[in-house]
């Protein structure tokens, strides 16, 4: 079977799973039926053989032995780097292996036909840095099983030792083979192969130490640089999330077993390596900070590798790759979509997401429930699941991505207007502490859907770390009698930022909502909504359109006026923080009239005019509340000097140099003295002299 180019083996391992070869044709939209091997790993390999001589691209339904597939594809006679790709996708754990895949293969196909045709779509890659080790690895420790784990890899990498606290019970090494100090650790920054360790009390091991080792010399602060670290210290460590820090481990020296771990993996770290640009971001959207006032700071606040900082000075924020850990929340939580999750690339997330639902739906499936989960923890509870209980219902669709904490708003609200009749989304357990941004999307999501009409709860994030109890949660969630009705799919492209997409999804849930109304109250910190403002005491000074980063808050250069355009606002609070008189208060909600696309006017006023050449300028509130302000005071209090703020700047300059009592006005300046003047005068004094005679 030959879709998007790509030929499709399919195998039923054994018989352990029925497949329905006509339907899935049907479903997938082919004409050729399939041929479902049964061993194609073993007894009918050379199937596989046969389709790799047709020089096609392969997508191979089975995922366990792909080692063996693809060995046997390298070892083929003409094979070389630029021959076409084989893929893997996994229909036996995360469909086949169930009751629907043992008992009713007719209702397994429309599932069957979803997980093979987004095996089939092209995905772009996405860009990478390099990071490079030349094997310097320095080792903190406070006892001899620092000195211990050194040894154990002196032979393969460059080695230092730093002890921390007394370590006043190390015997000093026979063979002075691996250099030995001691200090106290201040803190560390970098990443693998660039990083820096803030040492004070930096002290040698003393050659002469007997029966325990010392250190002796003048203490000195400074700090070591170095590709890897491996932290024995066993207390508090050097990073946040260290298990995201590249370069940096620290097992518990207690634990002999994940010591050595550590070690294995060191001696691995030296060369180049590259690493995926997990986030792209855009300065020009960001909505953290205006003129060094900071605005939203969601990405910084959530980030748990400390791989965002804010740079107020340049109005934007910094994000390091190197440190980056790619779980997402920034890309998940930014209300703009300024940081952007790039794996993988561009839209392809939601081609996988439409690809899956329509083929889903359009093969007959029903209330479809997507299952969204990671690489690793739920490719292994999915296993779990299908090898010990029941499998996957038929209608619950899992959904790979790199990090579950990347999905935001704008792939919730698109899962529901394709069709989905909920979405799960499993967190391992172990990161439960970075879902808190996605559990509030999923509130303001699921609020979005009841204030639209949509009943049932369509949203759940799960940490468990039973098996059994996920698999409990999915059956409860995709159970037909109880699973809400998905709302009418959407057949719109899902392409552009993040905020084009919302307005897509969010368009359609409402054009086909039960209960269609013009506003959905949402919790605060949402990233929709309109802004309070007391026009009376504005004086549209218009510092808030200066630092609004979406352009929700506009001007008028032709009069003084204020508009605000709803749809445009993401709640970053950038025009309160600004706004000299406090007037503005956000009002977190989710309009859908048509006027929240629209510039509405909020304040306008008549600009005033110059008393002496009727130059407009400034506005008339502003002008008189000056004037009102500084009458009293000292340097307006005589004559008609208060005029003066009532003038444009020109005229303003010419009245206070014409004014008499001007204090910066000079003497009278004399009169230049030329050669004809001393002539004249002298032909004056011999006219006189001669009357005199």
């Amino acid at each position: 079977m030959q879709i998007n180019g790509k030929r499709v083996l399919l195998c039923d391992c054994e018989g352990t799973m029925n497949i329905d070869a006509k339907g899935l044709a049907k479903a997938c939209n082919v004409d050729e039926t399939p041929m479902i091997n049964t061993q194609l790993c073993r007894s009918q390999l050379n199937n596989f053989e046969q389709a790799l001589s047709k020089g096609e691209p392969l997508v191979v339904c089975c995922t366990q032995e792909a080692p063996l597939f693809l060995e046997t594809a390298d070892g083929y006679e003409g094979r070389d780097e630029n021959s076409p790709e084989i893929r893997f996708t996994n229909i036996r754990e995360r469909a086949g292996w169930s009751k629907a895949g043992r008992d009713k293969p007719k209702k397994l196909t429309p599932k069957l036909a979803a997980l093979i045709l987004e095996a089939t779509l092209d995905i772009p890659s996405s860009t990478s840095v390099t990071m490079s080790s030349d094997g310097v690895l320095l080792i903190l420790g406070t006892d001899a099983r620092a000195i211990e784990a050194a040894h154990e890899v002196s032979d393969r990498l460059d080695v230092t030792v730093i002890l921390t606290g007394k370590a006043d019970d190390v015997d000093p090494p026979a063979l002075m083979d691996i250099p030995i100090f001691h200090g106290e650790i201040v803190g560390a920054t970098g990443h693998l192969g660039d990083f820096e360790v803030g040492v004070n009390h930096f002290t040698p091991a003393n050659p002469a130490s007997i029966k325990a080792l010392t250190f002796d010399g003048a203490g000195q602060s400074g700090a070591s640089a170095c590709d890897l670290i491996l932290d024995l210290r066993g207390g508090k460590p050097l990073f946040t999330a260290p298990e995201k820090r590249d370069g940096y481990f620290n097992p518990d020296p207690d634990n002999p077993a994940l010591v050595m771990k550590a070690l294995l993996a060191l001696t691995d770290m030296v060369g180049e390596f590259e690493k995926p640009r997990y986030v792209d971001y855009d300065p020009k959207t960001c909505a953290h900070s205006r003129n060094s006032i900071i605005g939203c700071s969601r990405c910084i606040d959530l980030c748990p590798a400390g791989a965002i900082v804010s740079s107020p000075a340049e109005d934007r924020v910094t994000i390091d790759p190197f440190i980056c850990g790619g779980c997402g929340i920034c890309a998940g939580a930014c209300p703009t979509g300024a940081a952007r999750y790039t794996l993988p690339e561009g839209d392809a997330l939601f081609r996988r997401l439409q690809t899956v639902l329509s083929t889903y739906s359009g093969a007959g499936g029903t209330k479809p429930v997507l299952f969204v989960h990671d690489n690793e923890y739920g490719q292994a509870v999915t296993g779990i699941i299908a090898r010990q209980g029941n499998g996957l219902p038929e209608n619950i669709l899992p959904f790979t991505v790199n990090q579950t904490t990347q999905i935001g708003l704008d792939f919730l609200t698109s899962a529901s207007a394709f069709g989905a009749s909920g979405v799960t989304l499993l967190i391992n357990p172990q990161k439960t502490d970075e879902a808190e941004a996605l559990r509030d999307d999923v509130a303001t999501t699921q609020a979005v859907m009841d204030g639209l009409g949509y009943a049932g709860v369509r949203y759940q994030v799960l940490d468990h770390a039973d098996p059994e109890a996920i698999a409990t949660a999915l059956v409860q969630m995709a159970d037909d009698k109880t699973a809400p009705e998905p709302a009418t799919p959407g057949n719109f492209l899902a392409m552009g930022r993040k905020r084009t997409i919302l307005n897509l999804a969010l368009a359609h849930l409402h054009d086909h909502a039960p209960k269609p109304v013009d506003f959905v109250e949402l919790p605060a910190g949402a990233p929709f909504g309109t802004v309070a403002i007391d026009a009376e005491n504005c004086t549209l000074c218009l510092a808030c359109v200066g630092s609004c980063p979406t352009g929700a808050l506009k001007d008028n250069k032709d009069k003084p006026q204020l508009t605000f355009t709803e749809d445009s606002c993401v709640q970053c609070g950038l025009c309160r923080n600004t706004c000299p008189e406090k007037v503005i208060t956000l009002m977190p909600r989710l309009s859908f009239l048509t006027d929240s696309r629209k510039h509405v006017i909020i304040k306008e006023e008549e600009p005033f005019e110059c008393i002496q050449c009727g130059k407009a300028f400034g506005t008339r509130s502003s002008i008189e509340r000056m004037v009102e302000k500084l009458s009293d005071h000292a340097m307006f209090a005589e004559g008609n000097r208060i005029d003066m703020l009532r003038m444009c700047d020109n005229c303003r300059v010419v009245s206070q140099m014409e004014n008499q009592d001007n204090p910066m006005a000079a003497g009278e300046r004399p009169k230049t003295r030329t050669t004809d003047d001393d002539l004249r005068e002298r032909e004056i004094l011999r006219q006189q002299a001669k009357e005199d005679m």
